[in-house]
């Protein structure tokens, strides 16, 4: 499946038992937590329980299709736990961008290449990246023609693209809200479908079949209510 829906709550709390069986969280513990309300923990805070569902769909598909001494990017990077969940997998040829400058403070910043950058024009050469991840970053500011063509560059023949995002198989207005001081853009139905003709145009298609059907609102942020789009996209070989 190349497309799916976040369908009900439960399947977040599912995904993270997952991740906990496999080795795969990288959410801090109940102790670190406390030390954080206390103000003993400054450490960057990764990932978000809410995310579970989308990170473990990632997780599952990387490993499937991707060797773990394949090179993989994650854009929007700080505080992203996924990069850190698949070091604790075994992968070992891991990026991540952003442009918070503290992503380089990230956990294991010896061993995986974090960047200050825009991801829309990173420093990397081309067709470099068996995969480059996204978890929940399209949706903000989106420039989706900038995206792809930088997306598509820097993905090696047959590489992947593989990101979340917020979604309502109808339109729900956000013209008038702002978050991380930019654009936020909940995906219709209709937005996924032109994302996936204007992908086509830099050679990258969807992986398998296409889901839109939702039927609950798990998710609500900014007085809004809606639920998670996660999909999959193969470069051209």
């Amino acid at each position: 499946m190349s497309l799916k829906i976040l369908a009900r709550m439960s399947s977040v709390d599912e995904a993270r038992r997952t991740m906990v069986q496999m080795g795969a969280s990288a959410l801090e513990s109940p102790a670190k937590q406390t030390l954080r309300r206390l103000g003993l923990n400054r450490s960057i805070k990764l990932g978000d329980h809410l995310k579970s569902w989308d990170m473990l769909e990632t997780i599952q598909f990387v490993q499937a299709h991707v060797e773990k001494k394949e090179p993989i990017l994650d854009i929007g990077a700080f505080a992203s736990e996924i990069t850190v969940s698949l070091h604790q997998l075994g992968y070992s040829d891991l990026s991540g961008v952003d442009l918070n400058k503290r992503v380089q403070k990230m956990p294991h910043n010896d061993q995986i290449d974090y960047r200050v950058s825009d991801f829309m024009r990173t420093p990397f050469p081309d067709e470099h990246f068996k995969a480059v991840t996204s978890i929940s970053v399209i949706e903000h500011g989106l420039d989706q023609t900038a995206l792809l063509q930088e997306t598509a560059r820097i993905l090696k023949p047959g590489g992947y693209f593989i990101s979340s995002f917020d979604y309502w198989i109808d339109k729900i207005d956000t013209s008038n809200i702002k978050i991380f001081d930019m654009t936020w853009t909940i995906f219709s139905k209709a937005d996924v479908e032109s994302f996936i003709v204007e992908a086509a145009k830099f050679g990258l298609k969807p992986v398998g079949q296409l889901d839109f059907a939702c039927a609950d609102r798990p998710v609500n942020c900014m007085d809004r209510d809606y639920t998670f789009g996660w999909l999959a996209l193969e470069k051209a070989s």
